[in-house]
């Protein structure tokens, strides 16, 4: 399990069009991967009322399953840039799979909580280069004409793989040990290492950046600290916080800051461990923003629906699982559908009507309440998610295809960082608002069912809210026009 290092005789240069013929297995592996690594970031979610039961460990403890994978995605993936720039995409490969393989392998070897974790980390590992590698991969080898039906294809990956966690731990917890969600899986990573020996080829180049350690510190603590600051939030309201929320949010901002300000120093040598200059363009960094509030939207949903299903109208776990099922087939279908559009017309005829579908599914989400009819929650989660994916391919397509070469690396790991921490902040956001909201409704005298109700319909009250404003800045995204030159070159290294 080793990073190959490129020697300069072997960096290559292929034109887009002429690597395309070569690429698409490669491709197509990569992608697959990627969705069965990413499939497992929200297929805790519904299993931990077991785990709790056959590990005999508080849901507190518990839910360090799904925040250690964050944490870990959160340190490792702004690493990307600097690996994506200085190792082979053949090494890198091999490199994310085999961790994710032994991960998966260690989680369903084990026998109790802490072997669990530590299986979910070395997961988290592999599965956080994958995002990254496929999106510079990509970005590389296919035509800009081109882009918006192939990242329309990774947009499966990105929003419909989370979405389906759910449905496939339901599905397998209905009938087997919880344990079995690894042992399914690993024959699927096992398939994927050896057809990679057969098709990943080195179609990126490689240079040779110089490493920062501090940076690579700081990155870990501002992130990490963040994403760890906000899932405590959600503990924290219902007072089993293991400590002050404010601490691990201070770190992460303090050590956020001073990053920063260390890339924007080193940016001036080209030697920045995390290149802030794709900041410089205007189409990544609206971008950017809209899929920061994209991932905090589909996130949140998705740890407060089948939280409410469970809780408050106390439908088992197979059926919540086949409840979210449909949304998140329904993204896929119209995910290669929507980046033919893309590489049509462009982004705004796209986002615009999404995020406005978007924002009306939220808004129709707080509707639900103790007699709110299972069809229709299918119906508005559906149209939630067929919002979404209009909104997810152009945007990232945009930001990223309005970059030059040599900052694709950096981009991509920009993009992966930030959907961790919107998808944290979203979760922590609409707990929160829920977690409060309950605990109000309860102090009234609500019985516990109402009372979750009233906290579920404040969370999405704020969610539709935050999703209308989005409408209003989605006016603004445009196609960027291709890019030859940096917007501020990178000297090689």
């Amino acid at each position: 399990m080793t990073l190959e290092k490129n020697p300069d005789t072997a960096s290559i240069s292929v034109p887009a069009a002429a690597a395309a013929p070569r690429t698409g297995p490669v491709i197509a592996l990569l992608v697959a991967s990627a969705f069965v690594v990413i499939l497992n970031e929200t297929i805790m979610g519904v299993a931990l009322p077991r785990l709790m039961a056959d590990l005999d460990i508080t849901a507190a403890t518990a839910q360090w399953l799904t925040t250690g994978f964050l944490l870990t995605m959160a340190i490792v993936i702004p690493c990307t840039g600097y690996l994506l720039a200085r190792f082979s995409l053949r090494g890198l490969f091999f490199t994310a799979m085999s961790l994710f393989a032994a991960g998966t392998l260690i989680a369903a070897l084990s026998a109790g909580f802490g072997m669990l974790l530590a299986g979910r980390v070395v997961q988290a590992s592999g599965t956080a280069i994958m995002m990254p590698l496929l999106f510079t991969t990509v970005l590389n080898v296919v035509a800009p004409t081109h882009r918006g039906r192939m990242m329309g294809v990774i947009s499966i990956v990105i929003a419909v793989a989370p979405a389906v966690g759910p449905t496939v731990a339901g599905v397998i917890l209905s009938a087997l040990d919880w344990r079995w969600m690894f042992w399914l899986v690993l024959p699927i990573a096992l398939l994927a290492i050896a057809l990679g020996a057969v098709w990943v080829r080195n179609v990126t180049e490689t240079s040779r950046p110089s490493f920062d350690p501090l940076s690579a510190v700081l990155a870990a603590l501002g992130f990490g600290g963040l994403i760890y600051g906000l899932s405590l939030i959600g503990e924290s309201a219902s007072g089993h916080a293991p400590v002050p929320v404010w601490i691990p949010l201070v770190v992460g901002v303090v050590s956020l800051v001073v990053f920063v300000l260390r890339q924007l120093s080193l940016q001036k040598t080209d030697a920045a461990f995390l290149d802030l200059r794709t900041f410089a363009s205007r189409s990544f960094s609206l971008a950017v923003v809209l899929v920061v509030v994209v991932m905090a939207a589909l996130f949140g949903s998705l740890i407060l629906l089948p939280l409410f299903l469970q809780q408050a109208l106390g439908l088992d776990t197979l059926t919540v699982g086949l409840m979210m099922l449909p949304g998140g087939i329904l993204m896929g279908v119209i995910a290669p559908i929507v980046g033919a559009l893309f590489d049509r017309f462009g982004p705004r005829p796209l986002v615009l009507p999404g995020m406005v579908v978007a924002a009306a599914a939220l808004w129709g989400m707080t509707t639900f309440d103790m007699n709110a009819e299972i069809w229709w929650i299918v119906l508005i989660h559906m149209t939630l998610n067929l919002g979404l994916g209009f909104v997810f391919t152009p945007l990232l397509t945009s930001a990223l295809g309005s970059l030059p070469r040599s900052l694709y690396s950096h981009g991509s790991a920009i993009t992966s960082t930030l959907q961790q921490v919107a998808g944290a902040a979203g979760t922590a956001l609409f707990v929160t608002l829920m977690s409060v909201g309950t605990a109000s409704a309860l102090a009234a005298g609500d019985a516990p069912g109402e009372a979750m109700t009233a906290g579920v319909h404040t969370a999405f009250v704020v969610g539709a809210v935050i999703a209308s404003v989005a409408v209003v800045l989605t006016l603004f995204v445009r196609k960027p026009a291709d890019v030859e030159e940096p917007l501020a070159h990178p000297a090689a290294h």
